[in-house]
């Protein structure tokens, strides 16, 4: 079909036919929670609603991903947009009528309304494509949460032939009906490490005859937090956690060993490098001075990421026509996503769509987390509208 020559019409009337059906994906895959690389049943809902479309697609794509693809009229650029569709490991809390019904998971990030959005963006662009020059790529992420499912996408080929990609993500901290951007780095680079501190058990009344791990460990995780403060340039943002420490069984026995995990989140390469360096070499240094082992796994996991301008401006321009509305630049952020794994390949852009419901305190990652059901058909009309206005002969 020709496109409209009331496209913000249009796309309003588009998406306020097909939202109640949305909503009902949303609730009936937040009911059904999988975590990363178990997204079957997830999966099979979108490969059958892309069917019912009649939109060609790939399944097993990074395992549980799927990949779509609507070809436009005529040639040109292909544009991805991403959703990711798993869970958390938290037990829910919402007393909502659609909650979790699996013990343990929940969709505490949202990730259920991004895969409904994408199926009403696939929806919506399918009428469309004829009068659109270039092609759409509808990807369904897998294991974001777990940061590795957006490299598994890729190694099976999901971003091959992309010339750009928008990414986007719910937002409580943002009333529903408002839309966000981070000029630049917008999120961190992402790494874990896994410390062994290995000494020599033995009686707590006798520690000079053992190697204490306890206290090598407690003095290296002081230590690690000069990584940031003593290590790095003022201006590059890092963060270093550790979140695990495990070891000792009871009272009066020196252990065997302790177990440290952690992550380090940093904006800039450099600090990047920095951090993993400092932190190796601390732990060289506990291991001289306190006669223990020390074994460090550092892993890097993803990028930084960065939105580019390229993308960034048209599509915020797109959105802000739309709705009429400005669009709220915000500071980054040292939370991570794997979405930077497609912007370290092509321009990108990470919209941030307001979930905030009214009257509510929300946050993400938290087992009474209930976003704005609205944001849905808003995010369809969002991203339809950019991409439209992307790919305008």
């Amino acid at each position: 079909m020709p496109l409209p020559n009331d496209l913000t019409s249009h796309l309003a009337t588009a998406t306020q036919r097909i939202e109640p059906r949305l909503i009902a994906t949303r609730r009936d895959i937040h009911a059904h929670p999988e975590l990363g690389f178990e997204e079957v049943r997830t999966a099979g809902i979108v490969a059958a609603e892309l069917s019912r479309l009649g939109i060609a697609h790939r399944t097993g794509v990074g395992r549980t991903g799927i990949v779509a693809e609507i070809k436009g009229g005529r040639p040109g650029k292909t544009l991805a947009i991403r959703a990711d569709m798993d869970a958390l490991p938290i037990h829910e809390e919402t007393g909502q009528e659609f909650a979790s019904t699996i013990a343990g998971k929940m969709h505490a990030c949202g990730h259920d309304i991004h895969t409904a959005t994408l199926l009403g963006v696939a929806e919506v662009l399918r009428d469309l494509a004829p009068d659109l020059s270039g092609n759409i790529r509808l990807i369904f992420q897998p294991a974001e949460e777990i940061l590795e499912g957006a490299p598994a996408m890729i190694a099976d080929g999901a971003a091959d032939g992309v010339d750009m990609a928008l990414g986007f993500h719910n937002m409580p901290d943002m009333p529903v009906g408002g839309f966000g951007y981070v000029r630049g780095m917008a999120l961190a680079a992402s790494d874990r490490f896994d410390i062994i501190v290995q000494g020599k058990s033995g009686h707590a009344a006798h520690p000079y005859a053992s190697v204490d791990p306890i206290v090598a460990a407690a003095q290296l995780i002081t230590q690690l937090q000069t990584v940031v403060s003593r290590e790095q340039k003022a201006i590059h943002p890092c963060v270093v956690t550790v979140g695990m420490v495990q070891g000792g069984a009871t009272y009066n026995i020196i252990p065997e060993r302790v177990h440290l995990k952690g992550t380090v989140r940093t904006l800039h390469p450099e600090a990047r490098d920095v951090a993993e360096a400092a932190i190796r070499r601390l732990c060289e240094g506990i291991a001289t001075g306190l006669r223990c082992g020390v074994d460090v796994t550092y892993r890097r996991l993803v990028p930084s990421l960065r939105n580019d301008d390229r993308v960034l401006e048209p599509a915020i321009r797109s959105v802000e026509n739309h709705f009429g509305l400005t669009a709220e630049e915000k500071p980054p952020s040292m939370g991570a996503e794997d979405f930077s794994a497609f912007a370290d390949r092509v321009p990108s852009f990470h919209l941030l769509v307001g979930a905030g419901a009214p009257g509510r305190d929300d946050r993400l990652h938290n087992a009474h987390y209930q976003p704005d059901e609205a944001c849905i058909g808003l995010g369809v009309q969002a991203l339809s509208r950019i991409a439209v206005d992307m790919l305008r002969a």
